[in-house]
């Protein structure tokens, strides 16, 4: 007989299994809910995460905030998915936690990843892909593949987009833990809080990036990514045609009358 888990979250109609999908206000919050599986991104875990995403993406939420339950953030891909595969089946594995990866990056609204505790491996990668990161002085974040027998190839495009080149090497090579403040002074989390105020500094956080504009913010998170990794020039470019495009926008124009006019602005547009 199949054991068949119970789904642990429902929102707008859809039910996953492994994570929770809360809304409050303006803020949609998913939850990972495997505190038994250590959170461990498996298959289904990252099917239901992109999924969760994508739908939190189509919404008119504000931001999103990505947390987890248990003693682990996320223990990063689960073993038993890939012992005994053969190299279609752990392909097709790290293409969909690829195309999960790029789903954060993807959704028009700042993905806050609120980090309580280890975060290790893809766990570490998930953490690094989001736009921005609180975490808890209690959190430990770790690339331990170096340590054993998979390195973590695809956990390192996350992160060495995030810290310098030795910084990135150092966690991957050596598979060594580092604590959260560490952990922001090498850039991976935006900052490192005492474990109490861990909430209030996330809710802080998004309270913050989600004034002004919808449409605004959601141009400019696509076009962060589309520049980031072009040289210069090509940067520029792309950056000016974002920039043309947006300062048309009703909300762009909103802001500028407002500006003249010395009121506050009044924007309509969502994400």
């Amino acid at each position: 007989m199949v054991d068949t888990p119970t789904p642990v979250g429902r929102c707008w109609g859809m039910a996953y299994e492994n994570l929770r999908l809360d809304r409050d206000g303006d803020t949609t919050t998913i939850t990972l809910a495997r505190p038994d599986k250590r959170n461990a991104l498996s298959i289904a875990m990252m099917t239901d995460l992109r999924d969760s995403l994508a739908e939190a993406g189509s919404s008119d939420t504000l931001a999103v905030v990505l947390a987890a339950e248990g003693p682990v953030f996320s223990a990063g891909h689960d073993f038993r998915d890939m012992a005994g595969a053969d190299l279609a089946a752990t392909r097709a594995l790290f293409a969909l936690c690829t195309e999960m990866m790029e789903t954060v990056q993807a959704i028009p609204q700042p993905v806050v990843a609120r980090v309580h505790a280890l975060a290790t491996a893809a766990g570490c990668q998930l953490v690094a892909t989001c736009d921005l990161a609180i975490a808890a002085e209690s959190a430990r974040f770790a690339l331990p593949g170096g340590k054993g027998g998979l390195f973590c190839t695809t956990p390192l495009v996350a992160v060495s987009r995030n810290v310098s080149r030795k910084r990135a090497l150092e966690l991957a090579l050596t598979g060594d833990p580092i604590d959260a403040r560490t952990a922001a002074d090498w850039g991976l989390v935006n900052a490192a809080v005492p474990d109490d105020e861990l909430d209030s500094a996330v809710a802080d956080l998004v309270a913050r990036v989600t004034r002004g504009s919808a449409a605004g913010r959601s141009m400019g998170k696509h076009a962060f990514y589309a520049q980031i990794g072009l040289d210069q020039r090509a940067a520029y470019d792309l950056a000016i045609e974002s920039m043309a495009a947006g300062a048309t926008t009703a909300d762009a124009q909103e802001g500028f009358t407002a500006f003249f006019e010395k009121r506050h602005p009044e924007f309509t547009s969502r994400p």
